[in-house]
């Protein structure tokens, strides 16, 4: 038995980094200026902030809607997305879009483009929201 500890081991490495390797491979995460020039880039770009209501109704990106990550209902609030296209996810600090990155390639979805940082890093790269835009 002893001998087998070393193989179930390796094995047991491999289908966990292997796992974890699968679904990110198909999410990619980066700083929000690359984040805002690929929504630019993209037409009728699916953008997805997962904060909650409260946090959204302060401030979000423009074009972005509200998918909240805490809401139950979060998986079916996604089915009016296009899986087969890329959805843009960021939420206040990066934890949230993170996991919810991870549950969208869970539902079929084939390409997430996750902001690093989330609204925070945003807002320190200097960049606008709709908070901007309700103050003029």
């Amino acid at each position: 038995m002893k001998s087998l500890a070393p193989i179930f081991s390796a094995f047991l490495l491999f289908a966990i980094v292997s796992c974890n390797a699968q679904s990110s491979k198909n999410i990619k995460i980066i700083d929000p200026v690359a984040f805002k020039n690929e929504i630019t880039a993209t037409p009728n770009a699916q953008i997805l902030d997962v904060r909650t209501p409260e946090e959204f109704t302060v401030d979000h990106l423009q074009n972005a809607e509200n998918v909240n990550w805490y809401s139950p209902d979060f998986s079916t609030n996604t089915t009016k997305y296009d899986t087969s296209k890329p959805v843009f996810i960021y939420c206040r600090s990066g934890k949230r879009s993170h996991l919810a990155a991870e549950k969208l390639i869970e539902l079929g979805f084939t390409s997430i483009i996750e902001m690093e940082g989330g609204i925070i890093n945003w807002t320190t790269k200097g960049l606008a929201t709709t908070a901007e835009k309700k103050q003029l």
